[in-house]
């Protein structure tokens, strides 16, 4: 390949081109590369304090209005199993028998809190705030169940560092009480 040259300059257009690839090839060592992307950490939130959270709020509401299902037998025994089995520390054959009574009874607001429940015990804690949503989304929105929906968001928020979140649901749990209507 003949050389061609650049007017004005003492050099020719192959050193030109091997000039330019050289320094850019300088200047791509000197940069830095870039941070590791930040992985999420896992919350070190204590579920078992979590839990015991989310049913203390239940318990301290008292509503004029709860709402409790009748319910196959079959589904009770289950759920039965599923708190022997929390009781005793198996969280994931706890939740296998919570599925198993949703499978037949349907997805009832109080069996997926039970859900909620068990997969923060699991540290599954979005996959809780998920369920604890629906839960909400399909059950009373006042009472017992009511709180401990919005209990398990303040929890879940507060474990992925989602404080103005965390607030937000903690907000909520007071407005799950309602009042006794005036008797006259």
């Amino acid at each position: 390949m003949n050389a061609v040259p650049l007017p004005g300059l003492n050099m020719n257009f192959s050193k030109f081109a091997v000039l330019a690839v050289a320094s850019g090839a300088l200047l791509a060592a000197c940069t830095q590369p870039a941070p590791p992307a930040k992985v999420a950490a896992k919350p070190d939130r204590d579920p078992s304090a979590a839990v015991t959270a989310i049913r203390a709020a239940g318990s301290k509401v008292e509503s004029a209005v709860e709402v409790k299902p009748l319910r196959d037998p079959a589904v009770d025994g289950l759920l039965k199993q599923a708190r022997d089995l929390e009781a005793q520390g198996q969280f994931a054959p706890a939740l296998d028998a919570v599925r198993k009574a949703e499978k037949i009874a349907g997805p009832g607001p109080d069996i997926l809190q039970f859900e909620a429940e068990l997969l923060v015990e699991l540290r599954e804690w979005r996959q809780a705030g998920e369920v604890a949503q629906k839960s909400y989304d399909a059950g009373p929105k006042v009472g017992a169940l009511c709180a401990r929906n919005q209990q398990t968001l303040v929890e879940v928020r507060n474990a992925l560092g989602d404080a103005a979140g965390a607030e937000q649901a903690q907000a909520q749990v007071a407005a799950c009480k309602q009042a006794a209507p005036a008797r006259y």
